[in-house]
């Protein structure tokens, strides 16, 4: 057999040929081949525009990285999914290019797969499982799972491939479904497949929760994916209320009182922004992630002037956090135009708990990190603007309840930084409204609304709970798998009565 390692786009296709030549190839035959590079935008361009960073896997490729796959008996990959998707199967109809037939496999268990494949931390999900990643002792060589996901998604969508599921006969029983996002999305496409009537209430102006006002456009397209995600769904019957406020519009007792709705599922996730708490934080200039994203990307202010939402100019920006919203805040700063973009962590790069390839992204685009670092105190000018930020440097102890090793201060280390604008990014906690409005539902000390897990039954009946709002700030995908057990324990609900 040829050697098969880096190979150019200009010989893959041979490759393609030598692979499909062979009868039978061993377990050992694939996992010579070398994992498929993703194209992506050069830094020095990227850094300049909104578009989409990586540029997905041509069709040869696809079918080449497919080949990888050693279609293991016991599909470990499978029970690192949290919707359970059949990896194997659609990783074998990739193969035989059979693209169709491997998104109608997708499509049986994850209603978004064109998100899912573009921002699903695969790497600590399914691909960690992966046998072949393990044979070399590097999940960077396992099958690129979510690359072969995105791309089957994207091939549906440009070849206008979509085909309407089946749905079951209407059950007339109707379901409200509190907020567009991951969660809500996924309960609200199994429900109406069972011939529920389902009606998906949104605060915003456009469906899709965090993944239109969290991710940005350059990890995740809104108009070409995630609204086309929604059309989907709306196809097959759900409807969406936009700029409806469950808890001050409309209580979720008044949805099933007197809106005639048989049951709800609250995902309103946790959009509560925490801050820091430290002086000068009231500052002009100072924003929690989540405003300075959802400025940026529901409200279009990287548009601006073209659009009405106004990012005011930044020259120096210090984001705060080192988790994923970081590294979007930050990678959006530069998009905005900022000259220098600083990351701000108490710990170092081993602690982030970012994915490898947001802050890999971040630091080729010119994000400076300033590891080993802590606020203390914003300063700001007699107007009341931001000037500078007081930093303490920073050493790492022991271990602490994370499993991270805790920071320690350096004794009389502070200085300054310059800067006009701050983003706050170290997390966030479940949104608050609903539960504050709705008597007989039980929050944890959090605030997270209480729900089994196994059935996203709440302490009041005929009301479930997935999502953030009940995990705390989570990934889309395990939103997803709230969303996929909830479902089912509506629709037996629904059919039985009981609670």
């Amino acid at each position: 057999m040829m050697d098969v390692k880096d190979r150019s786009e200009d010989n893959q296709r041979e490759l393609l040929e030598e692979l499909r030549s062979h009868e039978k190839l061993t377990p050992k035959q694939r996992r010579a081949i070398e994992p498929q590079p993703m194209p992506e935008q050069p830094p020095e361009v990227r850094r300049h525009n909104i578009q989409e960073v990586p540029l997905g896997l041509s069709a040869t490729a696809a079918m080449i990285e497919a080949y990888r796959c050693i279609d293991c008996k016991k599909a470990p990959c499978v029970s690192g999914c949290p919707v359970g998707i059949d990896i194997p199967g659609f990783i074998r109809r990739i193969q035989k290019g059979d693209f169709k037939g491997a998104i109608q496999v997708i499509r049986e268990t994850n209603c978004l797969p064109a998100v899912t494949g573009r921002v699903c931390p695969q790497e600590v999900q399914c691909q960690a499982k992966c046998t072949v990643g393990k044979v070399h002792k590097d999940v960077s060589m396992a099958v690129s799972i979510g690359r072969l996901e995105r791309f089957v998604a994207d091939w549906e969508r440009d070849n206008k491939q979509f085909e309407k599921p089946e749905t079951a006969p209407s059950t007339g029983k109707r379901v409200a479904v509190v907020g567009s996002g991951p969660a809500g999305l996924t309960v609200a496409g199994d429900l109406v497949r069972l011939g529920h009537g389902v009606t998906v209430f949104e605060a915003f102006h456009k469906p899709g929760g965090v993944l239109v006002y969290g991710i940005p456009e350059f990890r995740l397209p809104k108009e070409s994916i995630v609204q086309k995600e929604v059309d989907l769904l709306e196809t097959l019957g759900v409807c969406f209320e936009m700029n409806v406020v469950i808890g001050q519009t409309i209580t979720i007792d008044e949805l099933l009182e007197e809106e005639g709705f048989d049951a709800v599922f609250v995902a309103t996730g946790a959009g509560l922004p925490y801050f820091l708490g430290l002086p000068g934080e009231e500052l002009i200039g100072v924003y929690s992630g989540n405003e300075y994203l959802t400025r940026a990307n529901l409200m279009r202010g990287y548009g601006f002037p073209e659009t009405d939402t106004p990012m005011v100019p930044s020259k120096n920006v210090a984001v705060f956090g080192g988790g994923n919203v970081a590294m979007d805040s930050a990678r959006t700063a530069l998009r905005l135009g900022a000259e220098n973009v600083y990351l701000v962590y108490r710990r170092s790069r081993e602690e982030m708990p970012a994915r490898n390839e947001e802050i890999h992204h971040a630091e080729e685009e010119g994000v400076q990190f300033m590891l080993l670092n802590n606020p203390v105190r914003f300063h700001g000018s007699d107007e009341g603007r931001l000037k500078a930020v007081e930093l303490l440097q920073m050493e790492l102890g022991e271990a602490d309840a994370s499993g991270r090793r805790r920071p320690v201060p350096v004794e009389d280390s502070n200085f300054k930084v310059e800067i006009d604008t701050a983003i706050i990014s170290i997390g966030n906690g479940p949104n608050p409204l609903v539960p504050a409005t709705t008597p007989g539902l039980e929050t944890s000390p959090k605030g997270n609304i209480i729900a089994d897990r196994d059935s996203a039954k709440t302490s009041k009946r005929g009301v479930f709970a997935g999502g953030d709002i009940v995990l705390g700030a989570a990934t889309v995908i395990l939103a997803m798998g709230e969303g996929r057990r909830a479902a089912r324990a509506i629709d037996e609900y629904l059919k039985t009565g009981k609670w």
